[in-house]
């Protein structure tokens, strides 16, 4: 009896080494099938075509920060702070046609006002005066915002200056359609009011977007397909009937 022990023992080590040899395969198969099932996500999710070509998220896009909070409605305190003291403020200026510097004299003198009272009043009241902060813009902070300007500025004549060169024509057909477009709509608001649909334009598409880009880039997708086939019906009939200039000829010898 003793004898068959063993055996019986060794019988069962083999049977339980090969359950946990296969149970080994599994996972390790399935571990990998996890692997290739993510990379080819991956890799699905790369060719999805996103508006202007984005790869990051929309708040990473729009550079992060406080800013990109108020335009994406994270804290919607602030972003309805913001969004109510713009329409206040177009109301004022367009609505009850108020002028700024009529605007900028009555609240300097409402301000004057209450702090000169308050602090004649103080006296018989037994409190304290207000205490009225200093007030001083640092130079560090003029340089850098004149600095950025300047860059900014630089950086659009250079795009003007190449676009005036007539290297692109395609670039410059957009720019003068644009331009167009802008014109036309100026001509159907003042300057405040189409400043103030550009303000509510900025709080409310880029949130719509972030929440339903899949469906908006889909169709964005769609009429850049439309938009390229007409651009060639237009190349083939009227652009490359122009004739070029002796510049790129002579760029070419």
């Amino acid at each position: 009896m003793a004898e068959h022990e063993p055996a019986a023992e060794s019988l069962i080590d083999r049977i339980t080494e090969k359950i946990h040899g296969h149970d080994s395969s599994s996972s390790s198969s399935s571990d990998s099938d996890d692997d290739k099932s993510h990379s080819v996500n991956h890799s699905v999710k790369s060719k999805i075509f996103r508006l202007f070509g984005r790869e990051k998220p929309v708040h990473k896009v729009l550079g992060g920060g406080k800013p990109a909070d108020v335009l994406l409605w994270r804290n919607r305190k602030i972003s309805g702070a913001v969004l109510g003291s713009a329409t206040a403020i177009w109301v004022l200026f367009e609505l009850l046609e108020y002028h700024l510097i009529t605007l900028v004299c009555h609240v300097t003198i409402l301000a004057l006002s209450l702090l000169f009272l308050w602090a004649n009043a103080s006296t018989f009241i037994n409190k304290a005066p207000p205490r009225i902060p200093e007030v001083i813009i640092p130079e560090k902070h003029i340089y850098e915002v004149a600095s950025a300007l300047r860059i900014e500025v630089n950086r659009g004549l250079a795009v003007l200056r190449e676009i005036a060169s007539g290297r692109d024509l395609k670039t410059f057909l957009g720019v003068i359609a644009g331009l167009w477009v802008l014109s036309v709509v100026g001509s159907w608001f003042n300057f405040i009011t189409l400043f103030y649909i550009v303000f509510v334009l900025l709080h409310t598409l880029p949130v719509v977007y972030e929440k339903y880009d899949d469906q908006i880039d889909s169709f964005a997708e769609k009429a850049l397909i439309e938009f390229k086939k007409q651009y060639a019906v237009f190349d083939a009939k009227v652009l490359s009937k122009i004739p070029k200039g002796p510049l790129k000829e002579k760029k070419k010898d």
